[in-house]
């Protein structure tokens, strides 16, 4: 399936889940020696083909985590003190981490491009991990991440294709 639409995809994730967590499972005890190179691959190939400005789900849905370095870096770029732009936009969740108080992402403009983009937090430039090294060791946020990217989803699909466990 070439790019599940964002309102099948939770359907498609929610069918998969139990097959992923198996397969996740048996990643984690038998991974392949070069499971980051064709994970980086497979991240490659896919965003060769998908723009993320036509979906930005991940900025409708869910939220980053701030670090104090995002904090400062995106309050400098707004010219605001840190305090500022914590008591602004953001809030302590259950983990004791800075997250958005409100989503979709205050910095979402209506083309689904992002106000702050250049200075954006860690990990909304690292999303959706699936280049990440030890990719193995991130299962549980790639299976959440399935729901919320179709990318992702299409990358899992792939990789079980390719290795077979």
């Amino acid at each position: 399936m070439a790019n599940p639409q964002i309102d099948i995809l939770q359907k498609l994730a929610k069918d998969k889940q139990l097959e992923n967590k198996k397969y996740f499972d048996k990643l984690k005890k038998k991974t392949p020696k070069n499971l980051d190179y064709i994970m980086q691959d497979l991240h490659e190939a896919e965003f060769k083909k998908t723009n993320c400005l036509e979906c930005a789900n991940c900025c409708k849905t869910t939220g980053p985590l701030f670090t104090s370095s995002d904090i400062e870096r995106i309050a400098k770029h707004l010219r605001q003190k840190p305090q500022q732009f914590i008591d602004q936009y953001l809030r302590i969740d259950e983990d004791n981490d800075y997250v958005l108080q409100t989503l979709p992402c205050s910095f979402l403009d209506s083309d689904n491009t992002c106000f702050i983009y250049d200075v954006r937090p860690k990990a909304c430039r690292e999303f959706p991990h699936t280049d990440r090294k030890k990719f193995q060791q991130i299962s549980a946020i790639t299976i959440k991440n399935i729901s919320i990217c179709p990318a992702v989803y299409n990358i899992v699909e792939e990789m079980k294709r390719k290795l077979p466990l």
